[in-house]
C-alpha cells in the first residue's frame, strides 16, 4: 500500500510517516492542496490521507472540501481519506459527498488509523454509494472513544445506543493528565440529524476546551455554555454530566448540568444519587456553573445515564424507571464493567421490546 499523506504540521506529518512505515506502509508527505494534486496526478498512490485544515482558517475545512472537488477532476484519483481536528457530522458528510471514503479525527487512535486505512484500501471500486444517513452514522461512531484510558484504581465502559441512524446522546472519557480521568455524559434535545449535529457541535467544544487539563471547571463550563448557545437556536440546549476523577486520591469532582443524577453505589449497600449542580447548557447566554466533590471507596460503582433509559416504555405505557435501573445495577454489582453495562442494555431491551424509544446511554465505574 501506497499513501500519500498531507498536512500542513510538520510534526504531524512526521508522526503519520513514522507509524505507517512501523506497519509496512509506504508514504509520501506534502503540506499544501497545491502539492496534493501535483503529487496525484504524477504518481499513482493507494489512498490519500489528508487534513481539512490547511492556511486559510483553522476549523471551517474549506480548503481540504475545494481538494476534494479538484481530485474528483483528476483521472484515476485515488480514494481519499480526511482528518481534521474538529469533530462535525456535517463537515464529514460534505467531505463524503465530495468523494472522500472515509473520516478519521484527530487526535487519532493508531490502532484505528492504520485500520481505517487497510480497510478502505482493500474497498473495490464497484462499492454502492453511502445515503448521507449511513454516512452520518459511520462518523458518529467514530466520536464515541476509540480506546479507553487506563487508571489504577477505576474501570469503566460506555454504551450508546440511538433511536434512529443517529442521536443526539454523548459520552466520552477523556485523558486529562497523568492520573485524571474526565468522565462525560451529554443528552441533547431533539432526535436524528439535528440533534447529531448539536452533539458534535459541543463535543468539539469539550475536548478542545478540555486539552489543557483544566483546574477551574466552573469557568470551562461557563465557557462551553457560551459557545454552545452562539452556536444552537435558542429552543435547544444540552443536559450534561461532567465529572474530573483524581486516580491518585479518588476524589471525583463533577458539574451535573440538568442531567439525570448518576446513582452512586456504595460498596456498603447504600445509595447516593449525584444531583444537578447547575441549569442546563445552552438555554441561557450566562450560567454560573457549581461543582461538588465526592470520593469513591474500593466497590463503589458510579452509573451515569441518560433519560432514554428511565423513560423507555414497554407496551402498556409502563416506564422503566429509576427503580428498575436500580434493581439491575445491584444485581450487577459483582461483575466487571463490561457486564454491567450488557445488563443494563438487555433489560432495556426486554422491557421495550418492539417499542419505538428515546436514544439512551449507559456508563458505567466501578473503583478497584
Amino acid at each position: 500500500m501506497k499513501v500519500l499523506v498531507a498536512d500542513d504540521q510538520p510534526d504531524v506529518l512526521m508522526a503519520l510517516r513514522l507509524l505507517l512505515k512501523g506497519e509496512g506502509i509506504q508514504s509520501e508527505a506534502v503540506s499544501s492542496p497545491a502539492e496534493v494534486l501535483r503529487a496525484a496526478s504524477l504518481t499513482p498512490y493507494d489512498l490519500i490521507l489528508m487534513d481539512l485544515n490547511y492556511t486559510r482558517d483553522t476549523t471551517s475545512g474549506v480548503e481540504g472540501l475545494d481538494l476534494l472537488s479538484h481530485l474528483k477532476q483528476l483521472p484515476a484519483a485515488p480514494p481519499a481519506i480526511v482528518m481534521t481536528a474538529w469533530s462535525s457530522i456535517d463537515l464529514a458528510v460534505e467531505a463524503m459527498r465530495r468523494g472522500a471514503v472515509d473520516f478519521v479525527t484527530k487526535p487519532w487512535d493508531n490502532a484505528g488509523l492504520v485500520s481505517t486505512l487497510r480497510k478502505n484500501y482493500q474497498r473495490t471500486p464497484s462499492a454502492a454509494k453511502k445515503d448521507d444517513l449511513t454516512i452520518a452514522r459511520q462518523v458518529q461512531s467514530q466520536l464515541f472513544p476509540q480506546s479507553l484510558p487506563v487508571l489504577r484504581t477505576l474501570t469503566f465502559k460506555g454504551l450508546c445506543v440511538e433511536a434512529g441512524a443517529v442521536g443526539g446522546d454523548y459520552y466520552d472519557f477523556l485523558s486529562l493528565s497523568p492520573g485524571r480521568l474526565g468522565l462525560v455524559l451529554a443528552d441533547v434535545c431533539g432526535k436524528g440529524m439535528a440533534a447529531a449535529l448539536l452533539m458534535a457541535n459541543l463535543q468539539a467544544t469539550l475536548r478542545s476546551l478540555c486539552q489543557s487539563a483544566p483546574s477551574d471547571w466552573t469557568g470551562l463550563l461557563a465557557q462551553v455554555n457560551t459557545l454552545f448557545y452562539q452556536s444552537t437556536a435558542p429552543e435547544h440546549f444540552a443536559t450534561a454530566f461532567i465529572g474530573d476523577y483524581d486516580d491518585e486520591t479518588r476524589m471525583l469532582r463533577f458539574a451535573n448540568c440538568g442531567h439525570n443524577p448518576p446513582l452512586l453505589l456504595r460498596a456498603s449497600g447504600e445509595m447516593e444519587r449525584l444531583d444537578p449542580t447547575s441549569t442546563v447548557l445552552g438555554a441561557f447566554r450566562h450560567i454560573r456553573p457549581r461543582c461538588a466533590e465526592v470520593r469513591l471507596h474500593p466497590g463503589d460503582w458510579l452509573i451515569l445515564f441518560s433519560d432514554g433509559v428511565v423513560e423507555a416504555q414497554n407496551e402498556f405505557g409502563d416506564l422503566f424507571g429509576d427503580e428498575r435501573l436500580v434493581d439491575v445495577a445491584r444485581s450487577s454489582l459483582h461483575r466487571p464493567v463490561d457486564e454491567m453495562v450488557t445488563a443494563i442494555g438487555d433489560s432495556l431491551n426486554r422491557f421495550a421490546h418492539a417499542v419505538g424509544r428515546d436514544d439512551w446511554t449507559v456508563v458505567a465505574a466501578r473503583s478497584t
